[in-house]
């Protein structure tokens, strides 16, 4: 797999995904729509200089491409954590899960993590 330039900053969302190349941007909207699929309430936000989802209770997700992977952000460690069985093999850090430019995140999984993310903020402490 060859690298792929990473986007400058971009000022919104639309820039954001419009700077990218593919086969990375196909992979970023095909997890963009799992997102959306799994939390048709959230709305699409610049957060910390990658497009990010919020609902009314925060930061849900966030999407980012670096030179080599891509990444899903779920906003928290907690929630990495809680779904390490279910994130085996993939390449993941304490708030971040890196995945193939030219390979999406099953959409299955995207719910997994929306819905843990979603618990999160709904709970006392989130």
């Amino acid at each position: 797999m060859s690298g792929t330039p990473v986007p400058p900053p971009a000022p919104d969302v639309r820039d954001y995904y419009d700077g990218l190349r593919d086969p990375a941007r196909a992979t970023l909207l095909a997890v963009r729509a799992a997102v959306l699929a799994a939390a048709p309430d959230a709305v699409e936000v610049m957060t910390y200089g990658m497009p990010g989802f919020r609902i009314s209770a925060g930061l849900l997700a966030g999407l980012r491409v670096a030179t080599r992977h891509a990444a899903y952000y779920p906003m928290s460690g907690a929630v990495v954590a809680a779904l390490a069985d279910a994130l085996a093999g993939l390449d993941t850090a304490k708030g971040t899960v890196r995945f193939s430019l030219d390979a999406p995140l099953p959409a299955d999984l995207v719910a997994r993590l929306v819905a843990a993310r979603r618990a999160e903020l709904a709970s006392p402490a989130g």
